[in-house]
């Protein structure tokens, strides 16, 4: 089948399927004329990688299992992806307990905050969150300023643990895909440098920003070179296959 009639039975974007394509999760042949052919396991093999990543596995991970799934039994592909998933469910366990607890906070400064009277005087410690018994947990508060010799950049340390799921990953690379089409491309320490016209500045901020709304263990980075923007996006080594799919392949 083309492309088009993959899309249509699988629900997968045309633009996902060559993102996947490049990092080796899908292998379409292709016509005399050039253009791609898929057979009919092609959908299955879309509807593994979907489920695989509604449960937060990277893409690498989901590389691995796709060799056991297509190449092995059923209790293969199950003693595989069992300790995966074991370990996505602790790390989203300790994050509901983190959340847990914050939201706790939250609730008793709103209500220790309309329990205070209105004053017209300033605001002293007994107000509100100010208050020593309303403090944020320490998982939760928000990071300070790193001091000059105070260890490595935070993001190399930080939890990899991003919002989106399932589909709303494919539409977000779809986004990062076309706006950084045909920008040039070279690998860093713990991620990727791009470079593209400047105009599209407002667009990768905006984008940026977003990124760290729901991934926050990405390091964003734009510098502006005349008609060039460069952008940096680092992640920590788990973070790594999330960045790979969101901003597509690193040329070596």
């Amino acid at each position: 089948m083309r492309i088009s009639r993959l899309v249509e039975l699988s629900g997968v974007p045309a633009t996902t399927l060559r993102f996947y394509e490049t990092v080796g999760l899908l292998s379409p042949q292709r016509s005399d004329a050039g253009y791609r052919l898929y057979g009919e396991e092609a959908v299955q093999r879309l509807a593994f990688i979907g489920a695989a990543k509604s449960l937060g596995l990277p893409l690498d991970e989901i590389a691995e299992l796709l060799g056991v799934w297509q190449s092995g039994a059923c209790r293969e592909v199950k003693a595989e992806l069992r300790p995966r998933i074991a370990v996505r469910l602790g790390d989203a366990e300790r994050r509901t307990t983190e959340l847990a607890a914050f939201t706790a906070t939250l609730h008793r400064a709103l209500e220790h905050l309309d329990a205070l009277p209105d004053r017209d005087s300033r605001c002293d410690p007994g107000c509100a969150f100010l208050a020593s018994d309303h403090t944020v947990p320490a998982p939760l508060a928000a990071p300070g300023p790193i001091a000059a010799g105070a260890g490595a950049e935070r993001w190399r340390t930080a939890p990899v643990a991003c919002s989106l799921t399932g589909e709303d990953v494919a539409d977000r690379a779809e986004q990062w895909h076309g706006l950084l089409a045909g920008a040039d491309r070279e690998t860093i320490d713990g991620g990727v440098r791009l470079a593209l016209p400047a105009e599209r500045t407002g667009a990768v901020a905006a984008l940026a920003a977003a990124g760290q709304q729901c991934c926050p263990f990405f390091d964003f980075r734009l510098h502006l070179d005349g008609p060039v923007l460069r952008l940096e996006i680092r992640a920590p080594a788990d973070g790594a296959g999330l960045l790979a799919e969101l901003f597509g392949p690193v040329a070596v």
